[in-house]
This record gives C-alpha cells, sequence and structure tokens, in this order.
C-alpha cells in the first residue's frame, strides 16, 4: 500500500454546510490548525470551487482570493490546494490561485463529463501543479465506464483521479469495485483517490474499504463539515486508521480538539444524519442540493424529503440548483385539485 494521504476539505466542501459564510480569519485559523495537525493538504474555495460565488450556488462571505491569501506562507507541511469545476472557473482563475500560493488542484466534472477536463489538467500540469481529477456522483456511473473517464483524465495529465460520492449513495460493494476498476484501467504511476459523503451513514466504512482496495488520498473533513450530512469525519477516519496501525501523519488528538472546539460551534445546522441528510444518499441526490432543497420546502409548504426523492428520480446533477425551486413548482402544482 502507498503511503496514506489525506487531504482535508473542512474549508471547501464545508463551505456548503454554512452557505459559504467562513470568515477570512476563520480560514487562516483553521488551516494553521489543520497544519499542525499534521494533514497533507488542506482545500480552500468556495463550495462549488473557484469562482463558484453565483446567484445558483449562493455568495460566499469572501472571495475566494480573500479566503486564499497569506495562507500558503503560514503552512509548513500540508499543501494548500483547491478546486475547480471546467464551465465555472477559468484558466485565469486557476493561475490567480496558483499566485497565492495554490499547489495541488482537483479539476472536477460529471461523472460522465471527463471530456471537458483536459484543457484545465494541461494548464495546471504547465503551472507546476499536483493535478487530481475528480469524478463528481460516481454512483450514476458503471464502474467500467467510470474507469473509463478516469483514464480521459490520467491522460491528459492527472497524477491522481478520485471517485467521488458526492450522494454518499454508494454502499460498500459499489466503493470497492469501482477502486478495482481504477487499478485494473490506469497506469500504476497514477495514485487513487477516494472522496465520501455520509448521508448513508457510511462515510468511513467506505473511505476504508476504497483504501483496502488501493486508494491513497483520502478526504475527510472535521466533525465532517460538508455538504448534506457532511464528509467523512477526519479525526474519525484517523481513529480507525490508528486502529488499523495504518501509517499516516496526522495526530488524532489534536483533530479532535479542532473538531470540537472551532468547528461544530460554527454549524448553524447540524451536520448529521438525519431524516434529510439520509434522505439525499438513499434518493442519490446532489449532498450540496440540501439547503436550496429545504429552503424550497418551507417556501412551498412541501417535504424536503418529497422533493429530494422527485429530484433523484429525475437524475439531477451538480450544477442544476436552479431546477430545485421548477421541481418543487411542479409537486405544488400537481398537488392541486
Amino acid at each position: 500500500m502507498s503511503k496514506i494521504y489525506i487531504q482535508d476539505v473542512t474549508l471547501r466542501d464545508g463551505m456548503h454546510a454554512i452557505r459559504h459564510q467562513y470568515g477570512k480569519e476563520k480560514i487562516l485559523e483553521i488551516a494553521i490548525a489543520l497544519d499542525k495537525a499534521g494533514v497533507d493538504a488542506i482545500e480552500i474555495s468556495h463550495g462549488d470551487g473557484l469562482a463558484g460565488g453565483s446567484f445558483n450556488y449562493g455568495f460566499g462571505k469572501h472571495t475566494d482570493w480573500d479566503w486564499l491569501e497569506g495562507v500558503s506562507e503560514q503552512l509548513h507541511h500540508a499543501k494548500l490546494t483547491t478546486l475547480i469545476l471546467p464551465g465555472i472557473a477559468t484558466i485565469r482563475d486557476l493561475k490567480k490561485a496558483r499566485d497565492l500560493g495554490v499547489e495541488s488542484v482537483r479539476v472536477a466534472t460529471h461523472c460522465t463529463e471527463a471530456d471537458i477536463s483536459p484543457q484545465h489538467i494541461a494548464a495546471a500540469k504547465e503551472l507546476g501543479m499536483d493535478v487530481g481529477g475528480f469524478l463528481m456522483m460516481a454512483h450514476m456511473n458503471n464502474p467500467s465506464d467510470l474507469a473509463a473517464q478516469a483514464k480521459i483524465m490520467e491522460d491528459a495529465g492527472a497524477d491522481c483521479v478520485y471517485v467521488t460520492d458526492s450522494a454518499g449513495a454508494l454502499l460498500m460493494d459499489g466503493v470497492a469495485d469501482r477502486i478495482k476498476a481504477f487499478k485494473d484501467t490506469l497506469d500504476d504511476s497514477t495514485e487513487v483517490g477516494i472522496h465520501c459523503h455520509h448521508n448513508l451513514s457510511l462515510g468511513v466504512a467506505n473511505t476504508i474499504v476504497a483504501m483496502q482496495h488501493g486508494a491513497n488520498r483520502l478526504d475527510a473533513s472535521l466533525a465532517g463539515m460538508g455538504a448534506g450530512a457532511g464528509n467523512c469525519p477526519l479525526e474519525v477516519l484517523v481513529a480507525v486508521l490508528n486502529k488499523m496501525e495504518v501509517t499516516h501523519n496526522s495526530d488524532l488528538y489534536q483533530l479532535m480538539d479542532i473538531a470540537d472546539d472551532v468547528i461544530r460551534p460554527l454549524q448553524t445546522r447540524p451536520v448529521r444524519v438525519d431524516r434529510e441528510t439520509l434522505s439525499l444518499g438513499y434518493a442519490g441526490v446532489y449532498s450540496s442540493f440540501l439547503l436550496h432543497s429545504e429552503q424550497a420546502a418551507k417556501k412551498y409548504g412541501l417535504d424536503t424529503r418529497s422533493i429530494l426523492n422527485e429530484l433523484g428520480k429525475r437524475k439531477m446533477v451538480g450544477g442544476q440548483e436552479d431546477m430545485i425551486v421548477d421541481v418543487a413548482l411542479d409537486m405544488l402544482a400537481n398537488k392541486r385539485p
């Protein structure tokens, strides 16, 4: 097994949990604490990646550039990383992030759309960055076809490709099958990563299963801070890795303290598995749809679970947040005589 590389996503995916309202000072405080606790990479951006602040996704308290400014100079171990979605951010945005000290980037696409990533991957490699391909909503593509998408990213220059369970909908066999397909398809030199959401309470289990089948880059967040029921909780993952005697660089007690003392007090809506977040995983819906769906349900007098179930039936994917209100209005119209 390759050495385990732990990437924290508290300051990117965790943005969704608080509507992208991290203060600049809080970002720096948490990044410094994570670095001292030994994580290998710290991802910072709007929840929907660089330039994600918009009417569709929600505006952040600050710009990506404000959040990133001054962080790299404070890190002594961890790589400063970010996320970019082709079609939202541009290569110009990527260059600006590089100038602010970002060393690594994940280029994220839907699990069937890797063909829109090569230009961004190539640009990142030209900038001397470590590059990951990030195949979102991985449950919506079968293992062999998902691996073929990963190959597109590898051929473009990606150093690592991730199975990204954005809906927290994959069961453990589903994770294992996808990681095995990646290992069978990709070059031995290409690393494999896993990014799990916790909507079915399988974030840690799925991450461990992925590791056991060859994934060495593991995503997690403090107190599970992230969209929906959150991500694989970092402190829990590290505790399990310790019990398994897996070598890594992170300090469990420091991570526990940051999770409880710094992160949980920020959560205006508790990041947990409840009836709404469980419904995300059950219906296979993009985790960041949660707060948008709750808002629509409240406005139109509907059950959030019903909206999420309908989104799942329609196979909505990331980027279609604006359709949630349309779905709610359709449901409202159909309830009337």
